[in-house]
């Protein structure tokens, strides 16, 4: 879908508001390849994945029908054709921890990003020194408390024109009103091997539950929190008598790999949303969970079958 036309439409639920739309894009030829919805809070969404390469307008005509149809309906309406993501822009969330922002940035100037990183927004002021190192722009959207001032926030994706929105250790949640706006374009690490453990202080659940094994997965944001269609996965042994500071320790550097090749796997059109499921395809040599060399030293006996088959063929 990679070099279909993606049209968002976001607002207040309203009857009639999907029959407007796809009448309109009737109307100028443009084929509907893909279309899904959604309603949160009273807020609604479509995205629509659509080939508009037999349209019978040009693109400024299309996007001007769409902006005015979005006024009468009193929706926002975004459009966004194959050639406007050629140049991909990715804006990173950060509160105050630095590992993950760290990660991009050196991934970012070593030129193996394949993107550039165009603004970091925060909702602390912590990570502005590192941004800055970097001659990126940083901006605090949030208040003395860390409360992010969502309408700034969508104003700012809309200036640096993001086309990737990373969470980078990102405390917040981000509500309906960000998230229906940049669907499947939401990146966010979490340390846990999702579904375990979601929700704040995963590494303190996971000690005080004794797990032997520990994680970390980026994953894609929906309005469900930590629940979106995971991209990769990491995970470490962790001792017996670790404590939440040695588990975060170990725990941080596989929450930055993670995250990058998440990032990566995105950027090169690999990832997929079917059913609520990433499915990764192309030829990248992409490591979405463990290493390999794992599988080489797990056991394969016994498997069901294997017990009876031999018993079979010894009577």
């Amino acid at each position: 879908m990679s070099r279909l036309t993606e049209i968002t439409v976001v607002g207040q639920d309203k009857t009639g508001l999907i029959a407007r739309v796809t009448t309109l894009l009737f109307e100028r030829n443009v084929n509907i390849e893909d279309l899904d919805q959604a309603v949160r809070d009273g807020l609604f969404r479509m995205t629509m994945h659509v080939d508009a390469t037999e349209m019978s307008v040009t693109e400024d005509d299309l996007r001007a029908a769409l902006a005015e149809l979005g006024e009468e309906l009193g929706v926002d309406v975004q459009v966004r054709f194959p050639a406007d993501r050629e140049t991909q822009a990715i804006a990173v969330l950060v509160t105050k921890e630095s590992h993950c922002l760290e990660a991009l940035f050196e991934a970012w100037a070593n030129g193996e990003l394949g993107a550039d990183i165009s603004v970091v927004i925060g909702n602390h002021d912590d990570l502005r020194p590192l941004a800055e190192h970097y001659g990126v722009p940083f901006h605090d959207v949030g208040d003395g408390k860390g409360v992010t001032d969502e309408a700034e926030l969508l104003a700012l994706l809309s200036e640096y024109d993001a086309d990737l929105i990373v969470l980078a250790r990102y405390m917040r949640i981000l509500g309906p009103n960000v998230v229906f706006r940049y669907e499947d374009r939401i990146i966010n690490v979490h340390p846990s091997l999702l579904p375990a453990f979601p929700g704040a202080e995963a590494y303190r659940q996971a000690v005080e539950e004794g797990v032997r094994i520990a994680g970390a997965s980026a994953h894609y944001v929906t309005t469900d929190l930590d629940q979106g269609p995971i991209i990769t996965q990491r995970a470490f042994n962790v001792p017996s008598d670790a404590d939440v500071e040695e588990v975060k320790r170990r725990g941080q550097p596989l929450e930055a790999e993670a995250l990058l090749e998440a990032v990566r796997i995105h950027l090169d059109t690999a990832a997929a949303v079917h059913r609520g499921r990433v499915e990764v395809r192309g030829e990248g040599d992409y490591r979405l969970g463990m290493d390999p060399a794992i599988d080489a030293i797990n056991p394969d006996r016994p498997i069901d079958g294997i017990g009876r088959a031999s018993s079979d063929g010894a009577d």
